[in-house]
């Protein structure tokens, strides 16, 4: 495609980077047919070729409409287009920076402002968030229907999952288990990693967070959660605030940073970044390009990005299988699994964990459209609520339509979409492994 971005933007970073994308596109329209949007509304304006032909406008010196910011915030940034597209167009570092530039021109309505304003200064921190939560909570049954879905019930409530004696207490290692596990993998050492402390998992599925350490302490690897990391950034970037998004970023570098590159020599260095929630992995592999202009970070981002790991990449089905068979404790075999559009388009893992759940013994439904979207996208069912619910209706219909036990799926944000509608319980697949879990009765 050719492009006349503007002088002055073409002499930054961004600019570049959007002309070589904008570049790329040779306008083949393959990416419509993997749209959600574009699938539910048909109109070009609401697909990935007619968004790019909008930003290319803008970038050209064009001026940005509200009607071209209704049609952005449409956009899930799923990435279903990037892996349909035969020519390798980052669509999503595209539309970040032209989000970002519509941002600063178009002024939005009080009430939008307000909106986006308020999920920004709460769901990443959870002091804000969970008092908030609970009050929601405990309104919830004064709430309206349409509000109602959008507040999950409290743990002690919920049919999800595991009982709730297993969801609150802190984990605390068995005596002797460092030696056992040591012996389990063949007398090699422990293994270390970090993992992101997410802002919202540990409130809205905190059963996933105890699983994840007690399955990995049971394989021998030891998880590191350094004070002062947090939110990854996904929520500041995807509501076009980057450098409230940096900030996050550099924050969680310096938390890290001593454990990738320990000043003791005798410290063994962290293993790898361990993310449990798939929408924060992907933005996590993207730190590197993020930073890629700051002197003090750049280097250290790229470090991160490449040590950044989805919990399906740093297991294997050799490691599973030395754990205890979830069918010993009542885990159903056929089961559907839902891959986030994070982990199979914005990591590039499409079909890993299904390969995992089948290297041991599950059965796993076949799911319509398994590329398609649920709906969830981070903010994106709070903010586009009438198209999240359509296409959580969809995915929900696919999942369901082969009588599966219960459904896995790899994102908390998916998982709680999901799982307010769902007929059958929602976990994430790591909790199949762990011993404690128990499949819930559905009312």
């Amino acid at each position: 495609m050719q492009t006349r971005l503007i002088p002055e933007l073409l002499a930054t970073s961004d600019g570049r980077e959007a002309d070589r994308i904008l570049r790329s596109c040779v306008h083949c329209g393959f990416c419509t047919a993997t749209c959600p949007t574009y699938q539910l509304l048909g109109d070009e304006l609401d697909g990935p070729r007619g968004r790019i032909y909008q930003l290319k406008l803008v970038l050209e010196g064009e001026p940005a409409t509200r009607s071209t910011q209704q049609h952005l915030d449409r956009c899930l940034t799923c990435l279903n287009c990037e892996t349909t597209c035969p020519s390798g167009v980052e669509y999503h570092k595209l539309v970040e920076i032209g989000r970002e530039r519509v941002e600063r021109s178009v002024p939005r309505p009080v009430y939008e402002r307000l909106m986006r304003w308020g999920l920004r200064k709460v769901l990443p921190y959870p002091r804000r968030f969970v008092p908030l939560l609970r009050v929601g909570q405990w309104m919830r049954p004064l709430l309206p229907r349409q509000w109602r879905s959008k507040v999950p019930v409290a743990p002690s409530q919920s049919p999800q999952g595991v009982g709730v004696d297993a969801v609150w207490p802190e984990i605390a290692a068995e005596p002797g288990a460092a030696g056992a596990e040591t012996a389990l993998r063949g007398g090699f050492a422990r293994r270390r990693v970090l993992m992101l402390d997410n802002c919202v998992e540990p409130t809205l599925t905190p059963v996933t967070v105890q699983a994840v350490k007690r399955v990995l302490d049971r394989l021998g690897i030891d998880v590191l959660q350094p004070q002062g990391s947090g939110c990854c950034g996904a929520i500041s970037q995807h509501l076009a605030a980057p450098n409230e998004a940096k900030r996050f970023m550099r924050r969680n570098i310096d938390a890290w940073w001593s454990e990738i590159e320990p000043s003791d020599p005798e410290q063994t260095p962290a293993d790898a970044i361990l993310i449990t929630a798939s929408g924060c992995g992907a933005v996590v592999k993207d730190y590197g390009w993020h930073l890629r202009d700051d002197p003090d970070y750049a280097a250290k981002a790229a470090r991160v990005s490449a040590l950044a790991s989805d919990l399906s990449e740093l297991l294997s089905v050799e490691d599973l299988a030395r754990l205890p068979s979830p069918f010993a404790h009542g885990v159903p075999r056929r089961i559907a699994f839902h891959p986030p559009c994070t982990l199979q388009h914005g990591q590039g893992l499409m079909g890993r964990v299904e390969s995992l759940l089948r290297g041991v013994g599950f059965e796993l439904t076949p799911v319509r459209d398994a590329h398609s979207c649920c709906g969830s996208a981070g903010t994106y069912s709070i903010l586009q609520a009438e198209l999240s619910k359509r296409l959580q209706a969809d995915r929900l219909e696919a999942l369901q339509a082969g009588a599966p036990a219960l459904i896995a799926s790899a994102n908390v944000g998916c998982q709680t979409h999901l799982a307010a509608a769902a007929r059958v319980s929602v976990v994430h697949w790591i909790e199949l492994f762990d011993p404690d879990f128990r499949v819930a009765r559905m009312p």
